[in-house]
């Protein structure tokens, strides 16, 4: 009887234990919270949406966070002398209302930025740090060109941002006079000059220290297969940019205490990623020095090339992978007109100069379609960063010594002192908010053609899922996480991100 009554003792006793074990696993299992923000041709700009309303059509989207590709460097636009000097042309609150907009907590919090060595096509005017021909130790480099509006506006963004932003800088030509041409416009380095243009590279990021700005990257050259010989420009070929970066450029930061300041080569579209970066990481004596590769996406007003994608990731899996630049250019910016930035009339360069045989890749577009597409795509691609060009421009898609007129998320009338935020500030938002530095994107797979889903995990445990549908029609969402399922609904003509928490 005493047996039986310890049996029963202990039988209780193992049965309570596995209850509380079961009691405790059950309870430490949390329900998955979602907050959804949309931006859409019906008017929704970054919105938190609080109620869904089910519809006819459903699509799925499954999110594998063991399935893990790249970090997350960041996202974030450029800062340009036009649009450092409109800011200085608006009063001291827009000022401050559109860099809380872009750097702020409560705004885009960009991450990583871009800005030009010397002038651009985005300058007022033609200018060089180097002004004195055949300084060869460039004892007269002087970067007070950009003191009066290009500085200022870093610093400003700096003093906002509560967790900092990276820098990559690129020069759009070296001083003139080390070039065949000796013009600000088209032409190559000299090789006499190879040296002494790496050395341009160190005094500009000691000046820039000195200023207070630590730059994070550089790119050899912007566009090194030329820009039609329109703005400053210089030519470069695969192997002349990776001998001047193994030979000259690698070796000088390195001697001067800028080893950490990241190289970047190519800097121009996709379609030519293939032979840029086969001779980039050549081997490892030119690889030694580049860490990553730069790109634009003028190529096309809607593919993305994700072939060229995959195949500069596949060859240097560990590098970098930033689009630098994108904007909508050749067009004068649509006043207050949100429609038309949903709106299939938005044309490009090559709409209009485009060869036979590529002007099939340059059909009309609607801006927010190509942004978002593009961002995504390029996610989903290995691209790790992703800058936009002009933070500001005006009204007529300037200042721009050239007048090559382009589109900015911001656009102001610095003569009425008025501001206009394009739904193109709410699209870069969805990304720059929300995928932080360090995420890493993770599984995400939906079964529809149209609608595109990408998906990255935050260093917080957070995943944020960006959603584009660009069709006329309105779908059901079902979010499927770890044999859980949230429902949501997208509209037609919509841009959502969906935090996971």
């Amino acid at each position: 009887m005493k047996n039986l009554k310890q049996y029963f003792f202990f039988f209780n006793l193992i049965l309570l234990v596995l209850i509380g074990v079961f009691f405790i696993q059950g309870s430490s299992k949390k329900e998955m919270t979602m907050n959804v923000y949309e931006t859409s041709e019906a008017g929704n700009s970054l919105t938190l949406v609080k109620e869904f309303q089910a519809v006819e059509k459903s699509i799925s989207i499954e999110i594998n966070p063991d399935q893990k590709f790249q970090k997350i460097t960041g996202f974030g636009g450029s800062f340009t002398e036009a649009s450092a000097y409109l800011l200085n042309k608006l009063s001291t609150e827009n000022r401050k209302k559109i860099l809380n907009a872009y750097f702020s907590e409560e705004g885009a919090r960009y991450s990583l930025t871009r800005t030009h060595i010397a002038s651009c096509d985005f300058s007022l005017s033609n200018y060089t740090y180097a002004k004195v021909e055949n300084d060869l130790d460039l004892k007269h480099f002087s970067i007070q060109d950009d003191k009066s509006d290009l500085i200022p506006m870093i610093l400003e963004a700096q003093k906002i941002s509560k967790d900092g932003f990276k820098i990559i800088a690129s020069p759009w030509t070296s001083p003139p006079w080390m070039k065949d041409n000796k013009s600000y416009v088209g032409g190559k380095l000299l090789t006499a000059y190879n040296d002494v243009f790496a050395l341009y590279f160190s005094k500009y990021l000691t000046a820039y220290k000195n200023e207070g700005i630590n730059i994070w990257g550089v790119t050899v050259i912007n566009e090194p297969h030329g820009n039609g010989n329109n703005w400053e420009s210089t030519l470069f070929t695969p192997k002349e940019m990776t001998d001047f970066v193994q030979n000259h450029l690698g070796p000088k930061l390195e001697k001067d205490g800028w080893g950490e300041v990241k190289i970047f080569g190519y800097d121009q579209n996709r379609a030519g990623l293939p032979e840029w970066v086969d001779e980039m990481y050549r081997d490892e004596k030119s690889s030694k020095y580049f860490a990553g590769t730069a790109i634009h996406w003028y190529e096309s007003t809607y593919d993305y090339f994700p072939d060229a994608l995959q195949y500069a990731h596949k060859k240097a899996p560990n590098k970098y992978l930033i689009e630098t630049e994108g904007c909508i250019d050749s067009e004068v910016p649509k006043w207050k007109d949100d429609k038309w930035y949903w709106q299939k009339e938005a044309t490009d360069w090559g709409w209009d100069w485009a060869s036979e045989k590529e002007r099939y890749l340059h059909p009309k577009y609607a801006p927010v379609n190509r942004y978002a597409t593009d961002i995504i795509g390029c996610l989903n691609n290995h691209v790790d960063g992703w800058v936009d060009w002009n933070m500001v421009l005006d009204t007529q898609g300037g200042p721009n010594w050239f007048k090559n007129w382009c589109v900015a998320p911001v656009i102001v009338n610095p003569d009425k002192d008025e501001v206009y935020f394009t739904p193109l500030y709410y699209v870069m938002a969805h990304f720059s908010k929300f995928m932080r530095p360090g995420s890493v994107r993770i599984g995400c797979t939906i079964n529809h053609k149209e609608i595109m889903a990408t998906a990255v995990q935050n260093p917080d445990g957070s995943i944020a899922i960006a959603l584009f549908n660009p069709t006329e029609e309105k779908f059901n969402v079902s979010i499927n996480l770890k044999n859980q399922a949230k429902q949501v609904t997208i509209n037609s003509k919509a841009l959502q991100t969906i935090i996971i928490k």
